[in-house]
């Protein structure tokens, strides 16, 4: 199998190395393993949905509802 890392990843997918960090330690990403301070991610993987809020909706009113 062979492997990327965040920076090749993030040049195939266009967003940034970090971010691709972060969905690989929030186990987003299947099959990425760390490998010291390098994630090793399957070149096969597929880009998740966007998940992070979009709307600015996100403020919960005093009652609890939205």
């Amino acid at each position: 199998m062979e492997y990327l890392t965040t920076v090749e990843l993030s040049e195939i997918w266009g967003i940034s190395a970090r971010r691709i960090g972060v969905l690989c330690a929030e186990g987003r990403l299947e099959g990425a393993i760390k490998k010291g301070k390098t994630w090793l991610i399957p070149s096969n993987v597929e880009k998740p949905e966007d998940a992070r809020i979009k709307s600015g909706k996100y403020i919960k009113s005093k009652d609890g509802k939205n």
